[in-house]
């Protein structure tokens, strides 16, 4: 019980990491917003149910954790990129130009989108 506990602590902190370093490293919010939700999500995951292992006590409370984990960080992603896509930041390639927005353009024709982000170009950095 105790090798698996350190395993999924070393994998936990292995996956918190690199979820931290992709949110340096990507270009856009959405990239950001991608790598720091999956791998943080993975990461937290099993760095809790890695405490569990090592507190069997404690395994019940690390396995609610761990649920709630896993439903709150995608609904909080999603939100944070409505928010992100609502205010301009719309997405862009490697090259930095715009990417094709189907959802842009279906709102584009609704009459919930406000007048001043119709058609709006805004710079990420």
């Amino acid at each position: 019980m105790i090798y698996i506990g350190y395993t999924l602590l070393l994998i936990g902190t292995i996956f918190l990491f690199l979820g931290s370093l992709g949110i340096f490293r990507m270009p856009d919010v959405y990239s950001r917003m991608q790598a720091g939700t999956k791998a943080t999500t993975l990461g937290s995951m099993a760095f809790i149910i890695g405490v569990g292992f090592l507190q069997p006590e404690w395994m019940g409370k690390t396995i609610l954790i761990a649920i709630f984990i896993a439903i709150s960080n995608p609904i909080s992603s999603h939100a944070l990129a409505r928010a992100a896509h609502r205010t301009g930041l719309f997405p862009r390639g490697k090259d930095g130009n715009l990417v094709v927005d189907q959802y842009r353009e279906d709102k584009a024709s609704s009459s919930s989108m406000p007048e001043h982000l119709k058609g709006a170009k805004h710079e990420l950095d």
